[in-house]
């Protein structure tokens, strides 16, 4: 088949993750065009694709101004900035891949959908995990009925000590008003596949959390506003150190993600200035943060199974990942990583599905991070904008629309500490 060219919208790590698909597999794919404010990542992406300098952008505003010369446009801009960028390339006829979440409101979201409802082009959206063939395994698993009728639901969202103090606390999702509230930005992936383990839609929610550690007044007596300024004393007995954790990464040669985040030419010089005039060097108890470092979610589904998500911060490094329970009317399956073990009420047996003989092999080229799930997406986007079939992907804009309502709705909920109803 003819290459599906790409625009790819915020050339940051997102949209740098999408685009090494066009270098994997450049029969497939090829990125024509980039809209990038930050001349590193701008000349990387033109550089690495070969991107010719009329379709080098600055802003996507200049890009949607031409006339469209690509197939897609891959929007992958901060949270906050997802609604005009997605609107304008809908209208241009661009198919769309929008990170998640789709937009920081409501009204925002469906506004998205209409029109890309209303020019008939293909959405894709990045909750990523979807494409992973673990849960892919889990959905079929589900489906055979290996299990019965789904009764509960209990997942855990490991976000790990250290993301949470990176990404959430010193980093570009800590504040609401740049970015979007914890619960969306970080687990509408997660309440999306609650939704499509379920196949029902959620009735009722009710939600629980709130900004419990990072918080001023946690601040060790004599910690300093910066890590590389606190005393020794007291920085040598703090887990959230940004000293010790980035400059050790180094050490250990890890050069990629996080570390790259604070300066894409990674040394102990760079990172260390860094460190010195940058948002990732500040104390934990004393940045600008305000989103929750822990929610529970509550659920019912029109089925009459019920759901329950926890999201916390305080997990061990490395246990990043999802680690889900679903409880069933004849066995009950446990997903931890990328092993599903299942236990059949029948025989009182326990049945083990792991990496080596998934059973299960429904989504292509699932290669990269989140499980595969990233590499997963791309073919399945690439291949629905090919075939101009928007049901070539796991999920469409209403099924996304549907599993952001119940974020949106758990965050309705904890604020107000009433039960929502759908």
């Amino acid at each position: 088949m003819e290459a599906v060219k790409l625009l790819v919208v915020g050339a940051g790590g997102r949209g740098w993750c999408y685009s090494t698909y066009a270098m994997q597999y450049p029969d497939k794919a090829k990125v024509v065009g980039v809209a990038e404010p930050r001349e590193f990542y701008r000349n990387r992406m033109a550089v690495t694709h070969k991107i010719p300098k009329e379709n080098v952008f600055r802003s996507w505003e200049e890009a949607a101004r031409l006339p469209r010369f690509a197939d897609a446009a891959l929007i992958c801009t901060q949270d906050s900035m997802h609604t005009a960028p997605a609107m304008a390339f809908a209208h241009k006829k661009y198919h769309i891949l929008l990170e998640k979440p789709m937009a920081p409101t409501e009204p925002e979201c469906r506004r998205i959908v209409e029109t890309v409802k209303a020019n008939k082009i293909i959405l894709g959206v990045g909750h990523v995990l979807r494409y992973t063939r673990a849960v892919q395994n889990v959905k079929h698993l589900l489906a055979a009925g290996a299990i019965g009728e789904i009764v509960s639901v209990q997942d855990l969202e490991r976000v790990g000590y250290w993301h949470q103090a990176h990404s959430f606390v010193r980093g570009n999702w800590r504040n609401e008003k740049e970015s979007s509230f914890m619960l969306l930005s970080k687990s509408c992936h997660y309440l999306d596949l609650i939704s499509y383990y379920m196949d029902a839609p959620c009735v009722q929610v009710s939600s629980f959390g709130n900004l419990k550690h990072f918080r001023k007044q946690n601040k060790p007596k004599g910690a300093a506003a910066r890590c590389l300024d606190c005393p020794r004393a007291v920085e040598s007995q703090c887990p959230y150190s940004a000293k010790r954790f980035y400059l050790e990464k180094i050490k250990q040669g890890h050069l990629g993600w996080p570390v790259n985040v604070l300066d894409p030419d990674v040394n102990a010089k760079t990172i260390t200035r860094a460190l010195r005039n940058g948002p990732y060097g500040r104390c934990v108890y004393a940045c600008d943060n305000d989103v929750v470092d822990h929610q529970v979610v509550n659920m019912e589904f029109a089925n009459g199974a019920t759901a329950v998500h926890t999201m916390t911060a305080f997990t061990p490094d490395g246990d990043i990942g999802p680690s889900l329970r679903i409880f069933g009317t004849r066995g009950a399956l446990c997903l931890t990583g990328m092993q599903i073990q299942v236990f059949d009420f029948l025989t009182d047996t326990s049945t083990i599905y792991n990496a080596a003989h998934f059973i299960a092999d429904t989504v292509k080229g699932t290669a990269g991070g989140h499980g595969g799930g990233d590499g997963g997406l791309m073919t399945q986007f690439v291949e629905a904008v090919h075939c101009g079939d928007q049901k070539k992907l796991l999920t469409g804009p209403y099924e996304t629309l549907e599993s952001h309502r119940i974020v949106f709705a758990a965050e309705r909920s904890r604020r107000t500490g009433r039960v929502v109803r759908m």
